[in-house]
């Protein structure tokens, strides 16, 4: 007879089944290491490269990840709560292993698992030859922690602080157990990898996924159909209604990727849900059959094109179109498996609104107003104004920029290729919003030019701002003073229309990532000071403020602060070749290069302190190391002449033997998440000094404000509430306030005239136009100086002298090291506002109408 298989859980089944998959101590994750390596990698220690034994590694982790990951769902499905859903074009996550670790409450015991392993470079053959080939050092190696985490390659699924918001909002939403599932694209290739050569940014193709990727579960049964292109025709329903059909021309399938996003000491583990292209029919046999063997899969290259690379260039037809594409692939592929899941919990498509709350990161996603449009009155058969309803109940839209140029729109031609059927359904959307406006506006043509989905104005073009204000029941900025000028002027006629839309979320950053994992250290500290309970509810750190006038404590920071800047001068060493002094000032700008960030600005000081210098070596200035790092957008022609001026300048200063080291200039290349590490709590000043009301919020400078760094920075952005909560005499502030910005260009701002009444001014511009740092090169640097003298769109020179002003007021303090100690605890002290718990927290209650799980 037979035996009946078991139904019973694997895990009940004996106490060595559970360790090997679920066990907590180092022994347990040991055996799953070992476990994982030989199982699932199919390699032996001697055989094993450093990529097998994070793969390994990754999957033990993952392993105990999988039973909070389908309890999340169960409950999800069992409690009937409403689902946050967070559509992004980026998502960067930065590394996985640690940060799961950490949020597992495991990354002791994995430290110590991998230890006692016992693997030296001995029994590791295989990986020596790799460090060799490296060349890095072998003698005395040892396998552990830290060289695994190193070997994880970084998915650069965004360009900087969008797609890093979004992944520290999946961060919090877990680890308030808020369920929640976040929708982007599955790009075979992120943003690009950074090399400087001969000073010049080198763009390097991001094949992330060159070694697989351990955290991740293909779904291809869950795959959905999107269409592109095509035709439109009408006709009547069974009822008599009428209807519209759309024939699109080309389908492509989409096919779900699972993450899993655990929360903080929670049970609660979300999901990341990306999408890649892949041919509705991969092989046409016919054609290949007839020897066309490029048209047998020409088919299958042009779908996975879709998803092939992050942000095309857009400056050609042909990148928009890709670009347009894009963001429908992914918007329709999200909606799509949303509905899904409604309709296998038996649910009316009339109740999407009641069981998703749908976020719309920036205008990339916007195209999901009218796609969940055509989703419900054309595939579900619900009538426009109810279908509408649902629509605006549904979606909330946050904006990320001030820029007007930044606003998304697409030309109306391309649209009507690309989205016929959608461009009918904005028509519609546009019509009946603008009557809404004529009845409240009577007669007032201007307004209702400027509020249309469409813009008329020589070539025409669809609105994607418009289109999400319209189609959401909420708008938000991301800072206090972005939200305001968001009402006063970039959106001034839709919160004059409807002032109730319009609510403010500062933005947050995710603690355990850009604190506890970045800086173990102060992490350590904080835990013995405050108790463990800070990294959940970090407004707890107000508790630091007594301990600045405490003389012990304000040395054991020192030295964290000291250790730190160590290891970040032996990786630059490693990097670059420059040897820079951990005991001098660290000034660090690290962001994305563009000019309203004005990087150029603090080049322009280090410029006019090195002449000083050299004019008076006796002068009485502290050294500094000033730290770059960021990238350009490889078609942003200033923004690479920036990075080429950062590195040129640096060229002459390090190499002078007038300044003694007394100013150290460093570009670190390919700043990410992983690289962030060692400049975050290395820092101790920050440069927050972008153009006042231009920075809608800023991430970066709410993670080195949590690390002790200092701040010299503008009234911009989230730097205006962060200089409100570590208190205004513990922030270095220079320049014009976003209201003189804007009376200054409108009386006619003339840079030329500002450079010609600064004598140190003057003379910087002038060395840098005649090749001063570019060996005597004038053109390389002329078209920055001419931007600068001629037209200065974001009055670098307009704030240069009270900005040079500013870094005097920065070397007096940091001469008095306990001073400049109890600036920077207090810095720490005020950043509790800047946790992304906080910010999902007003989300939830203001915005989405959500709660917890538990």
């Amino acid at each position: 007879m037979a035996k009946k298989p078991s139904t019973a859980n694997p895990a009940d089944i004996s106490t060595d089944a559970e360790d090997i998959r679920t066990g907590s101590s180092p022994e347990a994750l040991a055996r799953s290491f070992r476990d994982n390596l030989y199982y699932v990698q199919g390699r032996f220690p001697s055989v094993a490269t450093l990529n097998d034994f994070y793969q390994a590694a990754a999957y033990t982790v993952r392993d105990r990840l999988l039973k909070r990951w389908l309890e999340t769902f169960r409950k999800i499905i069992e409690t009937d709560r409403k689902v946050v859903c967070y559509l992004s074009a980026e998502f960067l996550m930065g590394p996985q292993l640690g940060n799961n670790l950490l949020n597992l409450g495991l990354y002791r015991e994995a430290e110590e698992g991998i230890r006692n392993a016992g693997l030296g470079i001995g029994d590791l053959p295989a990986a020596r030859r790799i460090l060799e080939q490296r060349g890095q050092p072998t003698e005395g190696f040892r396998l552990d922690l830290d060289s695994i985490l190193e070997e994880e390659e970084e998915p650069g699924l965004g360009n900087g602080g969008l797609g890093r918001l979004a992944a520290c909002f999946m961060d919090s939403l877990a680890s308030l157990e808020v369920p929640a599932i976040g929708y982007g694209i599955r790009y075979e290739f992120g943003i690009f990898d950074q090399a400087i050569r001969d000073g010049w940014q080198v763009e390097i193709t991001d094949d992330w996924l060159k070694n697989g990727n351990p955290w991740e579960s293909p779904r291809p049964e869950l795959a959905v159909t999107v269409g592109f292109g095509g035709r439109t025709e009408p006709y009547r329903d069974r009822k008599g209604s009428f209807r519209v059909r759309w024939i699109p021309d080309r389908v492509v399938e989409g096919v779900p990727y699972n993450t899993p996003v655990p929360g903080y000491r929670v049970e609660t583990c979300n999901t990341l849900r990306l999408w890649s292209a892949r041919a509705a029919r991969a092989f046409d046999f016919q054609a290949f059959n007839t020897g066309d063997y490029y048209a047998a899969v020409e088919e299958k290259v042009a779908s996975e094109n879709l998803t092939k690379v992050l942000y095309p260039n857009d400056e050609f037809l042909g990148g928009k179109e890709l670009r347009l594409k894009q963001q429908y692939f992914f918007v329709s592929c999200a909606l799509q498996d949303m509905l899904r899941m409604l309709l296998f919990e038996n649910r009316n498509p009339r109740e999407f609104d009641r069981r998703f709350a749908v976020q719309l990161n920036d205008t990339h996603p916007a195209i999901a107003v009218a796609e969940l449009m055509r989703l419900l009155v054309d595939e579900h058969e619900i009538g426009w104004e109810e279908a509408f309803e649902v629509t605006r109940r549904t979606f909330a839209y946050t904006n990320h920029t001030l820029l007007p140029e930044a606003l998304e729109k697409w030309p109306v031609a391309l649209f009507q290729q690309v989205l016929p059927r959608h461009l009918e359904i904005i028509y519609e959307i546009n019509a009946r919003f603008l009557e809404r406006v004529a009845r409240r506006y009577p007669g007032d043509e201007a307004r209702i030019g400027r509020m249309s989905l469409i813009e008329e104005s020589g070539e025409r073009y669809v609105r994607m701002a418009h289109l999400a204000c319209v189609g959401s029941h909420a708008v938000n900025g991301v800072a206090g003073l972005h939200s305001e000028l968001l009402k006063q002027g970039l959106l001034r006629d839709f919160h004059e229309l409807e002032p109730a839309l319009f609510h403010n979320v500062t933005n947050g950053v995710a603690p355990r990532r850009f604190l506890a994992l970045v800086n173990p250290r102060l992490a350590a500290l904080l835990d013995e000071t405050l108790g463990e309970g800070w990294l959940t509810d970090l407004e707890k750190l107000r508790g630091l403020a007594p301990y600045a006038e405490d003389a012990g404590f304000r040395e054991r920071w020192r030295k964290i602060k000291l250790d730190n800047k160590t290891a970040l001068a032996n990786v630059i060493l490693r990097k670059t070749g420059i040897a820079v002094d951990p005991f001098s000032l660290f000034d660090v700008q690290a962001k994305r290069i563009h000019e309203y960030k004005r990087q150029h600005l603090n080049v322009l000081h280090i410029v006019v302190r090195y002449l000083r210098l050299k004019r008076n070596p006796e002068l009485d200035i502290p050294a500094r190391t000033f730290v770059f790092g960021g990238k350009a957008a490889p078609g942003y022609f200033l923004a690479k002449r920036i990075i080429k001026l950062i590195t040129s300048v640096a060229e002459v200063v390090n190499g002078d033997p007038d300044i003694e080291g007394r100013i150290k200039v460093v570009f670190l290349p390919d700043f990410n998440v992983k690289n962030s590490r060692w400049i975050y709590p290395s820092a101790d000043l920050s440069e927050q000094i972008s153009t006042a009301g231009k920075e809608a919020s800023g991430t970066g400078n709410m993670k080195f404000t949590m690390n002790g760094a200092l701040t010299i920075g503008t009234l911009d952005g989230a730097n205006i509430e962060i200089r409100e909560e570590v208190g205004s005499d513990n922030f270095f502030l220079f320049g014009l306030k976003a209201g003189e910005v804007e009376r200054m260009k409108r009386e006619g701002y003339r840079p030329g005239e500002v450079a010609g009444t600064d004598p140190e001014l003057s003379e910087a511009l002038g060395l840098i136009a005649a090749g001063y740092f570019s060996g005597d090169d004038r053109e390389v640097f002329q078209p920055l100086v001419d931007n600068l003298t001629q037209h200065d769109p974001f009055l670098v020179l307009a704030d240069f002298a009270d900005y040079v002003a500013c870094q005097g007021r920065v070397d007096a303090a940091w001469k008095d090291p306990e001073h400049w100690t109890r600036l920077s605890i207090l810095n720490t002290a005020g950043s509790g506002k800047f946790s992304s718990d906080r910010a999902i927290r007003e989300y939830c209650e203001r915005i989405w109408n959500v709660g917890p799980l538990a």
